[in-house]
């Protein structure tokens, strides 16, 4: 005989909610919450907290506006939070203003910034690359570490890898640590440094915002899988160079370069496979007496 099914509450087995939960919009912009949360009561990465809610709600009020204008229609905010926090996060500066301008910066990049309707850059990326470049004197990047605390760490590794798996893009994260790790040893033999001092910047809260969002992000990433890929080891790559030069934001500015020209190579691309037309060939009639 049959055994009747055990009754699910709810009639969603417990599988499907899961999925349903990391593949909410609303699942990454409570996990970089939780990376804030995790690392200021921990050891206080944050200049201030009214400081990070401006960067969010100048972030999420500018695009609101933006894309009320430009695309007609109110877009959802869960990816103006993320940059708005991502600047909350990475920026340092005693003043309220840089806050306010680099989510500003960052917003008005993805409408202003855009070729062949896709915007080039990764928005919190361009934001604070501009701020460091322009503004240095008055602004800093965090370079505040995790600590050996490695429980809150693990956690977020997790959670993060969780929801890159559900989303497809695991790959890109996994590709890139995985590089990083091998060009630290490199470094580390080339330096003449320990090689744990090479590998520990990326346990630090920067490169968990790095890893997980910046690098990751759907609109200013390469189409294809291999693309993506080759993509996170040349970032990896160029970011070992601007580490031998003693670059303390080597991962940041590594992006801001390597992304925008895999962007303009693939459009290229694109467009030339589109510029050959095959022709097709006539077939040719029988002609009958």
């Amino acid at each position: 005989m049959n055994q009747p099914a055990t009754p699910v509450p709810n009639g969603v087995p417990p599988q499907a909610t899961w999925k349903r939960v990391l593949d909410s919009r609303f699942t990454p912009p409570i996990f970089i919450t939780l990376i804030l949360l995790v690392g200021n009561l921990s050891f206080g990465i944050l200049e201030s907290y009214q400081k990070t809610l401006l960067a969010i709600v100048t972030s999420i009020a500018g695009e609101m506006i933006l894309g009320r204008i430009f695309l007609k229609r109110w877009p959802h905010p869960s990816s103006a939070y993320i940059t708005g926090i991502s600047v909350g996060i990475l920026l340092r500066s005693p003043a309220y203003w840089p806050y306010f301008l680099c989510a500003a910066l960052s917003i008005t990049s993805k409408y202003a910034l855009r070729f062949r309707n896709r915007h080039i850059w990764n928005p919190s990326n361009f934001g604070i690359c501009a701020m460091l470049f322009l503004a240095s004197d008055s602004v800093a990047g965090l370079s505040i570490q995790w600590g050996n605390n490695f429980a809150s760490l693990i956690v977020i590794w997790i959670l993060g890898s969780l929801i890159l798996w559900r989303a497809r893009r695991f790959h890109i994260t996994a590709t890139y640590v995985t590089s990083f790790i091998a060009l630290s040893f490199l470094r580390a033999w080339i330096t003449g440094d320990p090689w744990q001092s090479e590998i520990s910047p990326i346990t630090g809260p920067m490169y968990q915002l790095f890893i997980f969002f910046m690098i990751t992000d759907p609109k200013t990433t390469v189409r294809s899988r291999t693309g993506q890929c080759i993509v996170a080891v040349v970032i990896a790559a160029v970011e070992f160079f601007m580490r031998l030069g003693s670059s303390v934001y080597a991962p940041l500015y590594a992006l801001f370069w390597v992304g925008p020209a895999a962007l303009f190579i693939e459009m290229w691309l694109d467009a030339r496979r589109a510029r050959v037309i095959p022709v097709p060939i006539q077939s040719r009639q029988t002609v009958h007496p």
